[in-house]
């Protein structure tokens, strides 16, 4: 079992960074460039790089999901589910955990297939014919979603760092049936956020690097204060 724990996690952070590594890139780095760059090179990297990009973005997320359940299904296998939920790792391992299962279906359920769309237009303009018609739509939503996976992953990795760096954070408390509620409903809105409409007030943040960042780091500290109240 320790050989196992010790493999799933090599694979958990060798594809974990590879998934999380492509998302910064595509967000701190392509969008931008994208921005900035004229329509005819724009059309090249959208035919030949972002296929490719997003190959690996997409299967190092499956991986990391995969491998990150197997570790987590064997620890509350080994633990049994009464100490789990209720100890420091089970608690701040299951937060993290729930914020990047959210993101791996981003990846596969909205961000892939919005990508798909974006990529068919613009081979079919380059071939001479006229943009599909949800292809800036679809844009749109893959950015967005994009973007909130960005905002995801700050406390995600907070508290998944937390879960073995910092078992001093839950201690005993009647409370956990409130916290789970509360962090519930917060999860919901920021992953609802992006999936109704394109435009609007609270999809601004999303629209720059630095607000998504903000408001990664205003999360992790929404579920940082909220674990010391009631945890």
């Amino acid at each position: 079992m320790e050989a196992a724990h010790f493999f799933f996690r090599w694979f958990h952070f060798l594809a974990g960074i590879t998934w999380i590594g492509i998302l910064y890139y595509f967000n701190f780095v392509q969008t931008p460039f994208f921005a900035e760059t004229e329509a005819s090179v724009r059309t090249g990297a959208i035919q030949k790089l972002v296929p490719r990009a997003l190959w690996w973005f997409r299967w190092a997320a499956m991986v990391t999901f995969l491998a990150g359940l197997l570790m987590y299904l064997m620890r509350l296998g080994e633990m049994g589910a009464g100490l789990f939920f209720t100890s420091s790792y089970g608690v701040t391992i299951t937060l993290g955990g729930l914020m990047g299962t959210i993101m791996f279906l981003n990846v596969w359920l909205v961000i892939w297939p919005n990508q798909q769309i974006v990529i068919a237009s613009t081979n079919q303009v380059a071939s001479g014919g006229q943009a599909l018609p949800a292809a800036a739509g679809a844009a749109r939503r893959g950015a967005l979603a994009s973007r909130t996976n960005v905002v995801f992953s700050v406390p995600m990795l907070f508290f998944m760092g937390a879960a073995s760096h910092y078992p001093s954070l839950v201690g005993p408390s009647a409370a956990f049936g409130i916290f789970w509620v509360l962090s519930l409903i917060i999860i919901a809105a920021v992953e609802i956020n992006p999936l109704v409409g394109t435009q609007g007030p609270t999809k601004k943040f999303l629209d720059s690097v630095s607000g998504a960042l903000w408001a990664g780091f205003i999360l992790t500290a929404i579920f940082y204060v909220l674990l010391l109240a009631l945890m």
